[in-house]
């Protein structure tokens, strides 16, 4: 069955765009001047406007959010925002990010609910100006997506980032056999099956997974409770399969971004991380888990339905919507 988020992907195969493209706001730019006056009345937002730090991962029919939907723009219009969305995430991140869309038919399928089931409920909405400000935003948001991109002085910061899979193992259908973040999970399941008895004793620290998130929605967080083994207590081979695994978060943003926060979190922190489990060590069930460095949370979890539901995020302590670029901003601003 051909779906509408695939024949757009096709389309914007055309567009030979580079991850360097991130820092320029004409993408932006293209797609606000393409919406009507009653359109862009509904997208386009002051900064300060409180929904610029509101998010949520629940489908677009049970979480109202500000901005446009899908399914209120037009062709070119979609094909504008889908071209702003790919140049602004790796190859990686922008297929996962349609394959995750994409499950909204597989669940509709399932279910029958096409109303519920909308691969077109995905919201877009800007804060500022990208053409004339300093300091802008803007979200794509939807069931199991959600992107926040802040850029000040031309610095991108892309936090919170979450994804989900729901199934996160397609049964049947086209897709049978499908997991789309398949490698969150198997490096995951690998790294603490890599680790030693004594290893995992310090690794496990509770044998129920967690039914979701610990953090959730939530706006800002801080640091969890330390858990887990610290990288200096791996070996060699076990502390490449946990960068594999932080380079796997990392690679959803623009190639040059993603370089160069690991190249940040290997030279200053990486003997400051944790790696934290819960729940079962075995595919299939329900399993939880954290990586927590000074600046930094990963949560992955696999609990809901038969463990065939995956949540996972990327927070930034002090960075999520911008906020350490926005604080470096004013703090080197002439008043």
């Amino acid at each position: 069955m051909i779906k509408k988020l695939m024949t757009i992907a096709i389309i914007l195969c055309t567009f030979n765009l580079f991850a360097i493209k991130i820092l320029e706001a004409s993408p932006a730019m293209d797609f606000l001047n393409s919406l009507t006056e009653e359109q862009r009345s509904k997208t386009q937002l002051p900064f300060d406007d409180l929904s610029r730090n509101e998010w949520h991962f629940l489908p677009g029919a049970m979480w109202p959010r500000a901005g446009i939907q899908l399914y209120e723009l037009n062709e070119n219009q979609k094909i504008l925002i889908f071209k702003l969305l790919k140049a602004n995430l790796s190859k990686t991140g922008y297929d996962k990010t349609l394959k995750i869309m994409d499950l909204e038919n597989v669940l509709a399928e399932i279910s029958g609910d096409t109303i519920f089931r909308d691969s077109e409920k995905y919201s877009i909405a800007f804060y500022g100006n990208p053409e004339k400000d300093a300091i802008w935003a803007w979200t794509f948001e939807g069931h199991h997506v959600s992107f926040n991109f802040t850029v000040v002085d031309g610095k991108v910061s892309i936090a919170p980032r979450f994804m989900g899979a729901s199934p996160a193992f397609i049964k049947e259908g086209p897709r049978k056999g499908e997991r789309v973040l398949a490698h969150e999970e198997d490096y995951g399941i690998l790294l603490i099956n890599m680790l030693s008895p004594e290893q995992q004793e310090k690794a496990i620290f509770q044998n129920v997974a967690f039914f979701d998130l610990v953090t959730s929605n939530a706006a800002e967080v801080s640091p969890l409770n330390q858990v887990g083994i610290k990288v200096g207590e791996l070996n060699k081979k076990q502390q490449s399969v946990l960068i594999g695994l932080l380079n796997e978060y990392l690679s959803t943003m623009p190639t040059q971004l993603a370089e160069k926060r690991l190249k940040s979190l290997e030279s200053e922190e990486l003997g400051d991380i944790h790696f934290g489990w819960a729940g079962s060590t075995q595919l299939g069930k329900p399993h939880y888990y954290r990586v927590q460095g000074k600046t930094f949370l990963i949560e992955f979890d696999n609990s809901q339905n038969d463990a065939n539901h995956v949540h996972l995020v990327w927070r930034d302590f002090n960075g999520d919507f911008g906020r350490d670029l926005i604080m470096e901003h004013y703090k080197n601003s002439k008043h």
